[in-house]
């Protein structure tokens, strides 16, 4: 019976893991290979992800591959949403990416809101308004001037950017692309006049694909360096929660899921986006799933989900004592 081997890189906003899934026959095994930090760097009074780190873990995992004499099927990589990375048109990275916790963002949205009614915006893309949103995070380098940005010929979302250094080819990835509060859910498409409200070209976007789409192989110089040889890498379900929802073990689309890392978010899954007078009042997002789908959820502290539990629980004569919670979740 064939064995499959798929290696897996789960990168978040603090650490970051290469995992080893087997699939031979109908029984899969993970294995965690490597882990690694992700720290955000300061430097001069903005805050950047250290990209070069991360590819010299990618490379590392890699290696320890070809130490235990593995040699992957396939790559992918997810990735936390909303940052990107500045290409030039010859393809070279122009600089560290910025940080979504750079605090360069505050009061963005209000001002951008100045120029497209925050409705307008909503109604496009059906995403929770945070500063951080991609759209945002141009629209304040632009006012900046920030240097990248004025160079730049496109650019490339987090999970995309590290593909691009593993094999010199570029894609969009829908799920991860759908954070970035650009994207309208039901054309799966940029909005050319969110871009212009930010000040940026529509070109800065690259076509949108979705998951499972091959980006390409490992190139000559990474497949001889690691012993790894010329893997392919898969264009995956890049933003993390979207990889999160497709691991959810349920045999239909009728459940809930609650996701807790950096955030907790809770929501559904559906065929079509939820865009309505009531999720914009309660700020409700619209992101993107595998397959096409939307994940409809809305992020959440513990506490207020923990409040809202007890609320509902003691309104139905339920048990709220900590194993019965436990038992819960």
């Amino acid at each position: 019976m064939k064995k499959y081997n798929f290696l897996a890189f789960d990168i978040g906003a603090t650490s970051g893991r290469a995992v080893l899934g087997t699939l031979v026959g109908d029984k899969f095994e993970m294995q965690e290979l490597h882990r690694f930090p992700n720290a955000i760097m300061e430097l001069h009074g903005k805050l950047y992800w250290n990209i070069y780190q991360l590819y010299d873990a990618l490379k590392e995992s890699l290696t320890i591959c070809a130490r235990r004499n593995v040699v992957p099927d396939s790559i992918g990589i997810d990735t936390w949403g909303v940052d990107f990375g500045y290409l030039a048109k010859d393809g070279t990275l122009l600089g560290l990416p910025r940080a979504y916790r750079d605090p360069y963002t505050e009061g963005a949205p209000e001002e951008y809101f100045q120029r497209i009614p925050r409705s307008e915006v909503y109604r496009l893309t059906g995403i929770q308004i945070m500063n951080f949103n991609s759209v945002f995070q141009l629209f304040r380098a632009g006012q900046e001037g920030f240097g990248p940005l004025k160079a730049a010929e496109e650019i490339l979302f987090m999970p995309d950017l590290l593909s691009y250094l593993l094999t010199g080819k570029k894609v969009c990835e829908y799920t991860d692309a759908s954070t970035s509060g650009l994207l309208n859910p039901a054309t799966k498409e940029f909005e050319a006049s969110l871009l212009d409200a930010a000040g940026v070209a529509p070109s800065i976007m690259r076509p949108v694909v979705m998951p499972g789409t091959v980006v390409g192989e490992l190139t000559d110089a990474l497949a001889r360096e690691t012993g790894i040889g010329k893997v392919p890498v898969i264009a995956v379900a890049g933003h993390d929660t979207a990889s999160a929802v497709a691991a959810v073990p349920a045999s239909d689309r009728e459940f809930a899921y609650l996701s807790s890392g950096t955030w907790s978010l809770m929501g559904i899954e559906t065929e079509e986006p939820i865009i309505s007078e009531e999720s914009f009042r309660h700020n409700f997002t619209n992101e993107g799933g595998i397959d096409g789908t939307t994940r409809f959820l809305k992020n959440i502290t513990g506490m207020w989900l923990l409040e809202q539990c007890r609320k509902e629980w003691e309104k139905a004569g339920r048990d709220y004592s900590y194993p019965a919670i436990v038992k819960m979740a």
